[in-house]
């Protein structure tokens, strides 16, 4: 065959091939991931301005913005990606200086993560920095071992959490001392307006107490204690009472399971100098009666006109009532078909801002509702996802934290109804906003016929030709998914890798399965999900199908991964679907809900031999209902994922699971990241993680490209 023909041949065979073969992507997984996350909005008490985080590639800082230029300010100067947390802000009273903590487990308060491998644990600390300081870092100051720090809006006294315990300092890290031993832990210190008293409460083996320490003669006093767990201490406005909630205490069950009613929870008020306590509200029965939080700085408001407003799920959806703080009918202010999520009270008290999924259920966007009546008003729309109001002090600016499908959190202010992005300059030049595909909304059904929620990530110029595909389940499980980058930092990142498979020429399904939030308390609580029954499985299942039986999909090339819960349910897909799913890959997941100890609950004392039946009967339904009990059936190979400091779920769930695969002959990889926890921490393991991801499905799935 002469040369020519033998070329012409050759392009002839090429071109029958799908395109997904040659893919190479148009951006690295370096690339998706360089873009900074903005969160934890905090306006300062007095004046126009506020402070964030922001994480850029694992170098987290504090930012400020004021007016009237509204220019993002860098007021720390930590350069490495150290694994090192910032959370816990804290302005001064006049807006001066921020507080902050640095470092330690933020999540689960347990022993100090170390995941750069320092010789030497690193510390959780305290730090100061000045709002206004130049140049930059030159006024930041490490002050103190601690953590939740709150600060006096009388004169700076700081008190602090240490071990659980009280102290108190002054702004410069001078004076600290131990002001408060009791047993069980103190958290969520709130002082009163005139900076006298510190309420708290106090936590303790199944009840919690709600707790004042007076400054003048450092006397403790509990305040209508029970058996219940008291919490969420709020002052009224002059100081003479706090109102708090009432949840009633419950023996833990075995792992997660559906709560849809219970004993109902209730709202008290208690007159501070008598100490006499009385219920100003109290859940009916059936839906509702199982509280169920906001993100707040506080479950309980007390606004103006001695009204508090709170979250209920009366109506199967997490909404806002008020009531009068000395008791009466409940006003529904958040009417609709959507859960209120975010939630923030304006300085004035008049105003609430929060943000939902009310009119589109998928999204998320900004609302506000006036104490005095009048109905909501949404204050954005579109495509994009707007969360976290935070009203000014002293100028009728909201500042806000915003996402879309091509542009990851960050910062905005809203004036008179004109929006502004902030820190746009934090974008790396390479960040690749043009070249990601915008996620279509789809519903698919699951194998016993209940509609699921999803997002579908195409990939370019698709041409009609069969690609392979992946199903993604997020982690939580209450969570929720969205068209474009999420508003939590873990999901954040799982989103970008969902664009980089689907640049990498994969069709991939992320799944909004069943427990997980945004469409209800009755789908939240599923009937029989987790360790009650795994009835997330038939969403597993429902996905696979969805995408085998799409014109663009190989069937034989569908993989599946996840973490954390969505490590779980790939491991479930993996033990019983193995014909399905071709290949996956498991962060961190649960895979033996009886063996997870820490929710396993406690086994009943004494000889009742009703209550050891039952527990037996229970840790037996957690087992089958778990990856383990089926692992006879596992026949994919999977790449295990996790970190070895591991304190949401036990690495010893991927140790179990790796023997289990090696006595069956089963294929698996592994990626461990020995101290690191299970967020991950270094933005080098989120890359490392995702990379390793991605050559796997390569492999195993025959496809081309890389990160």
């Amino acid at each position: 065959m002469k040369f020519g023909q033998f070329m012409k041949t050759l392009f002839c065979l090429l071109s029958l091939l799908p395109p997904y073969l040659f893919a190479t992507g148009t951006f690295t997984l370096n690339q998706i991931m360089s873009a900074p996350f903005a969160s934890a909005p905090i306006a300062s008490p007095t004046g126009a301005k506020v402070a964030w985080l922001e994480n850029e590639q694992g170098k987290r800082n504090v930012y400020v913005a004021a007016a009237p230029d509204w220019k993002a300010k860098r007021i720390t100067n930590f350069a490495k990606d150290d694994g090192e947390e910032i959370a816990d802000l804290a302005w001064a009273p006049d807006a001066s200086y921020l507080l902050f903590v640095r470092g330690g487990d933020l999540e689960t308060g347990g022993d100090n993560p170390n995941p750069e491998l320092s010789s030497i644990t690193p510390e959780q600390e305290i730090w100061s920095a000045a709002a206004d300081a130049s140049p930059l870092g030159s006024a930041v100051k490490k002050l103190t071992v601690g953590y939740g720090p709150a600060v006096s809006p009388a004169g700076g006294l700081v008190a602090f959490l240490k071990g659980g315990q009280i102290f108190t300092m002054q702004p410069n890290g001078e004076d600290a001392k131990n002001v408060v031993t009791q047993k069980g832990h103190a958290g969520d210190l709130h002082w009163s307006h005139d900076g006298q008293s510190l309420a708290f409460t106090t936590t303790r083996p199944g009840h919690s107490l709600i707790t004042i320490y007076s400054l003048a003669d450092k006397s403790l006093r509990y305040l209508d204690a029970s058996t219940d767990h008291d919490t969420e201490p709020v002052w009224s406005p002059d100081d003479t009472h706090l109102a708090y909630l009432r949840i009633p205490s419950v023996s833990p069950t075995i792992g997660p399971a559906p709560e849809r009613e219970g004993e109902p929870w209730s709202i008290r008020v208690v007159d501070v100098k008598s100490g006499a306590a009385r219920p100003v509200f109290r859940a009916a029965e059936g839906t509702g009666s199982v509280f169920h939080a906001v993100t707040a700085t506080q479950q309980v408001m007390w606004a103006d006109g001695a009204q508090l407003v709170f979250p209920w799920e009366r109506n199967g959806w997490c909404h806002l009532y008020s009531v009068p703080a000395h008791g009466g009918t409940p006003i529904e202010l958040t009417p609709g078909e959507g859960e209120v999520e975010a939630v923030s009270l304006s300085s004035d008290r008049k105003t609430i801002y929060f943000n939902s999924n009310i009119g589109d259920i998928d999204g998320r966007h900004l609302w506000s509702v006036a104490l005095a009546g009048g109905p909501a008003k949404q204050l954005t729309s579109g495509e994009r996802i707007d969360w976290a109001p935070t009203p000014l002090s002293d100028e009728p600016a909201l500042f806000f934290l915003s996402s879309s499908f091509n542009q990851k959190a960050h910062p905005m202010i809203r004036l008179s109804g004109k929006e502004q992005s902030l820190a746009d300059e934090l974008i790396p030049a390479d960040f690749p906003a043009a070249s990601l595909v915008k996620p279509q909304p789809v519903t698919i059904v699951a194998a016993d016929g209940m509609h699921i929620h999803g997002q579908l990530f195409l990939p370019p110029n698709a041409n009609g030709e069969r690609h392979p595909a992946l199903a993604f389940f997020h982690g939580g499980s209450r969570r929720q998914m969205l068209l474009g980058f999420h508003y939590m930092f873990y999901y954040s990142n799982s989103y970008a890798m969902n664009q980089f498979l689907a640049s990498q020429g994969y069709v991939v399904l992320s799944v909004n399965y069943r427990s997980g939030i945004g469409y209800g308390m009755p789908f939240r609580e599923a009937l029989n999900y987790g360790a009650h029954g795994g009835s997330e499985y038939n969403d597993v299942v429902g996905a696979g199908l969805y995408l085998k039986n799409r014109a663009d999909v190989d069937p034989a090339r569908i993989g599946l991964w996840g973490g954390s819960y969505g490590g779980y349910l790939t491991a479930m897909g993996l033990s019983r679907a193995s014909d399905l799913f071709a290949a996956g890959v498991d962060f961190h997941g649960v895979h033996d809900w009886s063996s997870l100890r820490d929710v396993t609950g406690t086994p009943p004392a004494g000889g009742d031999p009703k209550a050891q039946r039952e527990y037996q009967e229970a840790l037996r339904l957690a087992f089958e209902s778990s990856p383990m009990a089926t692992v006879d059936s596992w026949k994919s190979p999977v790449l295990l994922i996790h970190g070895d400091d591991d304190r949401n779920v036990s690495f010893a769930q991927t140790e179990v699971l790796a023997e289990a695969l090696r006595a069956r002959r089963v294929e698996f990889e592994e990626l461990i990241f020995p101290n690191e926890i299970h967020d991950f921490l270094r933005h080098e393991h989120w890359l490392e993680a995702y990379q390793a991801t991605a050559a796997f499905f390569a492999r195993k799935l025959n496809t081309r490209g890389g990160p």
